[in-house]
């Protein structure tokens, strides 16, 4: 028996309309739009406006900012995954002379590389991005504020770099790279540079009175990788799909895993706020749901991309304001009330396809030292390791076909859990990292570093 998951329940959609409404009259936005993604596809897209008459809708382009970023960390992780570079590669590799060429590929990527967070005046968001031709115009006669990969310092230069970068390994412009290799294949066709019709006017929205200013809408030049893009809701939300899904034809889903995981050290602040940064990804933690995407603003504009990959849930915010609504926020609540409202459907337990002896005899407890551990083989070919009680230490395993497994997350990431045998081809522990892990505590019949007291276990009387 299969269960489907028809478009949302009308007590959802409700909810999802009112948390807009509620951003756009609190906020003060001229027009707001939003769209939900669930199982692949789009099941909801809301609009409120000020304007009778005039609904915008999910072709409807507003300027997406900061999500740019994300699309220039696609294109370099290409680059990567073809050997054309390494994420550990100094830029001054690929990019020499640029006065920051010790920063790595990943630092920049990280915002770890020790950049200014904005380009010498004039203001880069509100000026033409032919005053700045060159790199060194971005860079400016000091570009650095900090140590080298010493801490997380957002950096709009930063990107800048990272689409030089790609203009050179690429020999095309950045704007050119992108739609070949990112836009096109997606069929991203309402995501472009610059704005095409019907599109957004940014406003300015007077924090004293209801009055409106109309923002300017520059060409940020050299500035392009770090902020240009106009989207919409349809388009982006077709992007969270293959951040989370991944498409070959563009970036494996093991290369998006690794974009979304946290790979800066953040900030005390952002420790207790919960934030994070990955490689060209926010990563937030909004109560107990954990969040990716990215946030966005310029003059006039604000968006926000979420998704709650767990929940399979994903939202985009977009408004044609400066300041207002925390669109980071309006989108973190409509992947909750969705998530909240109505929870994914479990896929269907099914059992191994295949059980091979020699691995089966490896589940069950295992013991570091006194630390009680449960190993369990899943039908997706996995090892599990978890604590039998409390929050230690756990990890999924990889077999690596020559009787090793390799640690996919957390403590474990990377380490090589060994299976150690007797003469006989009996078990006698498990080697994880040199840790070893015995059937019992600290086993006598096994081969436990220091040796076990012969006397075994005793009490005190």
């Amino acid at each position: 028996m299969t269960t489907t998951q028809d478009d949302l329940l009308p007590g959802t959609r409700r909810a999802l309309l009112y948390r807009i409404a509620l951003a756009q009259t609190e906020g003060r936005v001229p027009s707001l739009v939003a769209a939900v993604v669930r199982d692949g596809r789009t099941v909801w897209h809301g609009a409120r406006t000020s304007v009778d008459g005039q609904v915008p809708d999910q072709n409807t382009q507003y300027r997406i900012g900061s999500i740019t970023k994300t699309f220039t960390a696609v294109l370099v992780l290409r680059l990567r995954d073809e050997g054309l570079l390494d994420l550990g590669d100094p830029l001054e590799k690929h990019l020499p002379g640029t006065g920051v060429g010790e920063a790595t590929v990943a630092d920049l990527l990280a915002h770890t590389g020790g950049l200014a967070a904005e380009s010498p005046a004039p203001w880069w968001e509100r000026s033409p991005g032919s005053l700045r031709p060159e790199l060194a115009d971005v860079l400016g006669e000091e570009p650095l504020r900090h140590p080298v990969g010493w801490r997380f310092h957002y950096s709009n230069p930063g990107y800048t770099v990272l689409g030089a970068l790609v203009e050179e390994l690429r020999g095309a412009p950045w704007e050119e790279v992108l739609r070949r290799e990112v836009l096109e294949p997606l069929g991203l066709h309402r995501t472009n540079a610059r704005p095409e019709a019907p599109h957004a006017q940014g406003w300015a929205v007077h924090p004293w009175a209801d009055a409106l200013l109309p923002e300017p809408a520059e060409d940020l030049g050299r500035m392009a990788p770090a902020g240009q893009l106009w989207s919409t809701t349809g388009d982006l939300a077709r992007f969270a799909v293959f951040l989370v899904q991944g498409d070959d034809r563009v970036l494996s889903a093991e290369s998006l895993r690794q974009m979304r995981t946290p790979a800066a050290p953040p900030e005390a602040a952002d420790v207790a706020s919960g934030y994070a940064y990955g490689l060209g990804l926010e990563v937030r933690r909004w109560g107990e749901r954990l969040l990716v995407g990215h946030s966005g603003s310029l003059p006039g504009f604000l968006a926000s991309l979420a998704i709650g990959v767990e929940d399979d849930v994903a939202a985009v915010v977009l408004a044609n304001c400066t300041s207002g609504p925390a669109v980071a926020t309006v989108g973190a609540d409509l992947v909750r009330i969705v998530a909240d409202a109505e929870p994914r459907i479990p896929e269907p337990w099914r059992p191994l396809r295949k059980v091979e002896p020699a691995v089966l005899e490896l589940a069950g407890q295992w013991y570091w030292g006194t630390y009680g551990f449960g190993l369990r083989l899943t039908a997706d070919g996995l090892a599990s390791l978890e604590p039998l009680s409390g929050n230690g230490r756990r990890s999924r395993f990889r077999a690596n076909g020559d009787g090793t497994w390799t640690g996919l997350e957390g403590y474990y990431a990377g380490e090589v859990l060994r299976v150690v045998r007797r003469p006989d081809g009996s078990v006698d522990h498990l080697d994880l990292g040199s840790f070893v892990l015995t059937r019992q505590p600290y086993d006598v019949d096994a081969s436990v570093p220091g040796g076990v007291d012969p006397e075994g276990w005793r009490g005190i009387g």
